[in-house]
């Protein structure tokens, strides 16, 4: 205690001081974690989102009241043990550390909790609507909740981003330093990355719109630029959309590089079937029963919900040597028209084989000349 004050403080005097700085210091910090609380809950919406999503709510405000509780104990202890009547040695300017504490330091820790406020505002606010979204009701419900979802990672991403790099930068200002460089810096590797990047800027500008106009959501199943190249979508980047295809392949392709994007899960889909059967057999009898087939599986409890409209048979689509093609087509919901095609190519079979309809046989005439 030589080192700091002039004439060495009693223990009781340092713990008696020591009270009142935690004291005041938690005093500090309840009235903020109060008023940090009830910001959230105002900006998220109201005591309920507060009930639902308390844990949400709570990480934030315990962090902020932690930090106002250090740094309100740093700046009150020495002013305390001072009001005791011990000073502190000149060797050690108190006032100054005091002042720095209620400006610079205070300031800098104010931007910092505003800017993890701010971040976690964001993220509530994103959690509320994508919740929203998907306990509300209608027909649509599986495609605007995919969209939310994606667009809520999107912009959490990129405001966190944001808000770390203004926040950083107002720090470093309130400490001292002097940021025109680090912007001179900015600026010029910014120039850089026009020149040495444009892939990069390119992807992330098209990965943006992307996912601004909708053009593929998470859940969907797509394939690009027609190469084969396809899947569910898993995640969707500023710069990357991540597929896996069916036999568990993930393909990472940069936005920047899709010039055709095929979306084969928006709003509805089809499934398409080509019945070949033999050439002998009367096209209107396999019209019709093909259309008996799928007017049965629209019937069945168990796909109805998956089929949108009657089975089109399209009719006779080409003729071979010894087979005719058929073709017919039935509407789906999103994502089942491979479920519905399973099942429409083994009730079709079924079908042909109790009816006497025959595949098709390759059929060879031999002509055999005498001499």
């Amino acid at each position: 205690m030589h080192r700091v004050f002039l004439s060495p403080p009693p223990i009781a005097i340092l713990l008696l001081a020591l009270a009142v700085t935690v004291a005041a210091a938690y005093i500090v910090a309840l009235v903020a974690a109060r008023l940090v609380r009830g910001l959230l809950v105002w900006v998220v919406g109201g005591p309920r989102v507060a009930v639902a999503g308390s844990h949400a709510i709570r990480r934030p405000v315990r962090f902020i009241a932690a930090m106002v509780f250090l740094v309100a104990a740093a700046a009150f202890f020495f002013p305390a043990v001072e009001a005791f009547g011990y000073r502190a040695r000149t060797g050690l300017p108190l006032h100054t550390l005091s002042e720095w504490f209620f400006a610079s330091g205070l300031r800098a820790l104010f931007i910092a909790v505003l800017a993890y406020a701010a971040i976690r505002t964001m993220a509530l606010l994103v959690g509320r609507f994508e919740d929203d979204v998907s306990h509300a009701g209608g027909a649509d419900l599986l495609e605007r909740a995919k969209r939310a979802r994606t667009l809520g990672d999107v912009l959490r991403k990129a405001m966190t981003a944001l808000v770390l790099a203004i926040a950083l930068l107002m720090i470093l200002r309130e400490l001292g330093m002097d940021i025109m460089p680090l912007l001179s810096a900015a600026g010029i590797a910014g120039v850089a990355l026009g020149f040495g990047a444009q892939a990069l800027v390119r992807d992330l500008i098209a990965g943006f719109f992307l996912t601004f106009e909708d053009q593929v959501r998470v859940g969907d199943v797509i394939s690009v630029n027609g190469n084969g190249i396809g899947g569910l979508v898993e995640a969707i980047n500023l710069r990357t959309v991540v597929l896996r295809d069916f036999d568990g392949t993930v393909h990472v392709v940069p936005a920047g590089a899709i010039s055709i994007l095929s979306n084969k899960s928006r709003e509805f889909a089809y499934a398409v079937l080509d019945v070949t059967v033999g050439y002998d057999e009367d096209p209107d009898r396999v019209i019709t029963l093909l259309r008996e087939v799928g007017a049965a599986l629209q019937a069945d409890p168990m796909w109805r919900p998956h089929i949108g409209a009657d089975a089109e048979v399209v009719g006779v689509e080409s003729i071979a040597n010894w087979e005719v093609t058929i073709k017919l087509r039935v509407k789906t919901a999103p994502l089942k028209q491979w479920d519905v095609g399973r099942e429409l190519r083994k009730r079709i079979r079924r079908a042909f084989e109790d009816n006497g309809i025959k595949p098709p046989v390759p059929k060879q005439e031999l002509t055999v000349r005498q001499i």
